[in-house]
């Protein structure tokens, strides 16, 4: 386990854990349907302990999301899951989303208004 600057890869972690204890998923995705793997709430989840259901970042270092443009995040998360953009935190929060968990987050965010 690393620890990081902040702890923000080991909220990121527990977070996805404790996400995956209540929704009955493993961290491979098994046992995800469809509706599952798209349904904004589950997938937000994953990202609240660090940017939040309301899409604030919770520390300075962490950007808000809270009405950034869709096509943006979108980008952004494949750019991460792909290796085209580096972060140790996000490279591994995004490295088994499906294109269509990317696109939920990314339309879920882009809704909430900025601030």
């Amino acid at each position: 386990m690393v620890i990081r600057k902040g702890g923000h890869l080991l909220v990121a972690v527990a977070g996805r854990a404790v996400a995956a204890v209540l929704l009955g998923i493993g961290f491979s995705g098994q046992g995800k349907t469809e509706m599952q793997a798209t349904e904004p709430t589950n997938l937000v989840a994953t990202c609240a302990p660090c940017h939040g259901f309301e899409g604030i970042g919770k520390d300075v270092e962490i950007p808000n999301l809270a009405g950034q443009h869709d096509v943006y995040l979108t980008y952004q998360l494949r750019a991460f899951r792909g290796g085209k953009r580096k972060h140790p935190d996000m490279s591994f929060m995004a490295r088994d989303l499906t294109d269509a968990e990317i696109d939920a987050l990314a339309s879920y965010y882009s809704g909430l208004p900025p601030r």
